[in-house]
């Protein structure tokens, strides 16, 4: 028996780190991403947007363009067969403009040509006739009723109230503050294309597509294109990132109908500065909090104001909202509440999902509070934190009951015995090592280290009584075993692990994956840290069925009960007589095909005082930051990252440790440089030279602690554990740099707004209102 456990262990299965199938293509050049894919005769398509945030179309004239030799079509909303509009929860938003433009960058017509420079020109040749209207771009005006609405639907999306325990109650100690978060690009490197390939007959339509849930996609395409959804068929291409801002539909529609107008495939792929119009991005919001607590630093209540703004249509805001408004309290115990939110239509870019999901914003206010809270009560920023952390067997806010594996006090404690830098500042061993990097711009004398600490929660899987579900099918032919499933792979590794779970519950070492399109049952989206467990779950029952079928067949030939027989590591075993075969002899001639649907515990929708059990399970981590900052010149270098992670289990080690340092560089970048910038509604950096990302200057050293508790909920015993690192890195960067401050000036200004800029830092130092700064 212990000899089967070391050849298990040995195997490429759950607990191992084994090298994933895409990589040698991947790191040689040779993978094919969805911009690299083609077919005989494909021609190219286009998309003109608007160049105004708000505007009335008073005439489209497509003829100038008709008339250039190469020019295939041009499509308007007169062109769109089926309905007019698409969306994820409200289908809002118009395939192209009809009247009226409410964001830079909406689609008012596509064009499809030649090549990519004649589609240029046809683009340019479109003559559009806007009236200018006024823009609505304050989120706060938005909720005056005396505002114009800019949409049909009105200019909420959503207001959510909380109201738990006594919402009268007061604490001896209060402290409350406003907060306020950037709007953050998702920017993946890939950029969004497809190829649409139209069947001979016009009746149907191939798409190759890098997205992050594939039938989604195909349902509101078939919307759109007026055909029936099995006309419609969709195939994952490859992806470069993803990070929520695949989760809606972009070129999809565009494409598909350029193909059957034109009857040849059409190749799309977005510049980037046409990625930065054409997908959604992280909401930005204003919020206020007030926390009471006792003299000894337990909370007694919260208070919350959220408005967020969505931009033009609403895509997933609805949902945002909810996550931001129930993780009002973070990871703490508190029992009386008042919350209120609000999700917006403004005439901004829209906004949709970005890793986090509403939890990075309501995380950033919350953390702040912590601080001022232990402040206000003379205790450490740890203390009081392990004073208040929640457990499992608590109830949140909304009164449902945590019943999640819940080791906040184990993340807090794990995260502050990692070790700090073993350098002091302006010692490294880099040109970098300073604030400001190799150009000398500051000197270690003005240099001040800071640490400060952040601690997280974020629920899984999908919300408030959606119907979340994945399909995994396992068949075994001739000896082969094939894993089918549509989770989308972009970039997480549920390649690598669907083979890892496979190989764990059949006892093989080969394992085919087949290609990832909508010839099986929906997988749901990539997205909510879910698919581990949802994709995972669905793949683990559908190989254990088939186990089970052949066990069956081994029994029925030797004439037992096929409980009499089990699999251990590799080998099909009576433990009567000790008699035992090879799984890979016993599948040899076997013809098994097993399908599996696995769906979570349900949820419900909140009431309209905000409560019910709308959440599936939780996941928790916590941050340490240890960061550099030249307070006078607001330069600031961060240079350690800590953290402990709740991972329930880790399944694939080396996956989980890049998910988590991955998270931690996009927390890291909205702490102090990524914000997309618009001026009167028009974005001023849709670009990487403008558009600041870390770099590998930038990322500083990551100390890893992986928190292993099974969660017995989970299929596999384990959580997602990609949103997590994302979520309280951030308000741990910038609880770091207001403790360098408060070293040089304890009266400083508290920094309340992300990304941090050199301006905010000594405009803190030099206790002044945080400014605006054209922003």
């Amino acid at each position: 028996m212990s000899d089967v456990i070391a050849a298990t262990r040995e195997r490429a299965v759950l607990g191992t780190s084994p090298t994933r199938p895409d990589a040698p293509a991947k790191v040689s050049g040779q993978f094919d991403f969805a911009s690299d894919l083609t077919a005989d005769g494909a021609v190219w398509g286009a998309t003109l947007r608007s160049p105004h945030p708000h505007a009335r179309i008073r005439s489209l004239d497509i003829s100038p363009a008709l008339a250039i030799d190469g020019v295939r079509t041009v499509l308007t909303a007169d062109d769109v067969p089926g309905t007019n509009s698409f969306g994820l929860i409200s289908s809002d938003q118009p395939v192209f403009a009809v009247d009226i433009v409410r964001f830079v960058g909406e689609p008012v017509a596509a064009v499809a040509a030649d090549d990519p420079e004649t589609c240029r020109r046809a683009l340019e040749a479109i003559i559009v006739d806007y009236e200018i209207l006024p823009a609505l771009i304050d989120p706060e005006a938005a909720l005056d009723p005396a505002t114009p609405a800019i949409h049909p639907l009105g200019n909420v999306v959503r207001h959510q109230r909380i109201i738990c325990g006594d919402p009268d109650i007061n604490g001896e100690v209060t402290v409350e503050g406003d907060y306020e978060i950037g709007m953050q690009d998702q920017a993946f490197l890939g950029l969004e294309a497809a190829l649409a390939i139209p069947d001979a007959d016009g009746t149907g339509i191939e798409l190759q597509i890098a997205t992050q849930w594939l039938h989604e996609d195909r349902q509101q395409i078939a919307r759109c294109l007026g055909l029936p959804e099995e006309s419609v068929r969709l195939t994952l291409a490859g992806v470069g990132g993803a990070f929520g801002g695949r989760e809606d539909i972009s070129l999809q529609v565009h494409a598909c109908l350029l193909a059957l107008r034109v009857g040849r495939p059409i190749r799309m792929h977005y510049s980037r500065s046409e990625s930065f119009l054409g997908h959604v991005h992280r909401h930005p919001a204003r919020i206020w909090m007030r926390h009471h607590a006792d003299r000894n630093g337990h909370l007694v209540k919260v208070e919350a104001r959220y408005v967020f703004d969505g931009g033009a249509y609403a895509s997933t805001s609805s949902a945002v909202l909810i996550n931001a408004v129930t993780h009002t309290q973070g990871p703490y115990r508190c029992e009386n509440a008042v919350v209120d939110g609000y999700a917006v239509r403004t005439n901004h870019l829209p906004c949709g999902a970005m890793r986090g999901f509403g939890v990075v914003q309501a995380c950033f206010a919350h953390e702040s509070q912590m601080d001022r809270l232990a402040a206000a009560c003379g205790l450490d920023v740890l203390e009081i934190r392990r004073r208040n952390a929640m457990e499992s067997g608590d109830r949140l806010i909304t009164g449902q009951t945590v019943t999640s594996v819940a080791p906040v006090r184990r993340c807090i404690d794990e995260t502050e015995a990692l070790p700090l830098p073993d350098k002091a500042v302006g010692h490294g061993d880099h040109p970098y090592s300073l604030p400001g990097g190799a150009g000398l711009t500051t000197d270690t004398t003005d240099v001040v280290r800071g640490i400060g600490y952040a601690v997280s929660i974020k629920n899984l899987m999908y919300s408030e009584g959606f119907d979340d579900y994945s399909t995994a099918r396992c068949t075994i032919e001739n000896g082969v075993v094939s894993i089918k499933f549509a989770t989308a792979e972009v970039g997480q590794g549920f390649v690598t692990l669907a083979g890892q779970i496979a190989r764990s519950v059949l006892g093989v070492d080969e394992v085919v994956l087949e290609p990832i399109d909508t010839g099986v049952g929906s997988a749901g989206s990539t997205s909510a840290s879910r698919q581990t467990w949802m994709s995972g779950g669905a793949v683990k029952e559908a190989c254990e069925l088939a186990r089970d079928s052949v066990i069956a067949s081994v029994a029925l030939a030797r004439g037992v009960e096929p409980g009499q027989l089990e699999l251990l590591g590799t080998e099909i075993v009576d433990p009567i007589d000790g008699w035992r075969i090879a799984m890979t002899d016993a599948i040899q001639g076997v013809s098994v095909n097993e399908e599996a649907v696995y769906r979570h515990r349900p949820t419900v929708a909140l009431n309209e005082l905000g409560q019910g059990a709308c959440h599936t399970a939780f996941a928790f981590a916590a941050h340490r930051a240890v960061v550099d900052v030249d307070v006078e010149l607001g330069l600031v270098k961060v240079v350690q990252i800590a953290t402990a992670q709740d991972v329930g289990r880790a399944l694939n080690p080396i996956s989980v440790i890049g998910q988590i340092e991955g998270g931690i560089a996009q927390g890291l970048g909205l702490a102090v440089m990524e914000e997309i910038v618009q001026v009167d509604g028009v974005i001023r950096n849709a670009s990487f030279t403008d558009y600041l990302l870390p770099t590998i200057a930038d990322m500083p050293p990551v100390e890893i602690a992986l928190i292993e508790e099974p969660d017995p909920e989970a299929p596999l015993g384990a959580k997602g554990v990609g949103e997590p690192p994302t979520i309280s890195s951030t308000p741990a960067i910038v609880a770091a740099i207001r403790d360098a401050i408060a070293q040089r000036h304890p009266e400083a200004t508290p920094l309340s707004r992300v990304p941090v800029r050199p301006s905010d830092v000594v405009d803190a130092f030099r206790g002044l209102r945080p400014t605006d700064h054209d922003r």
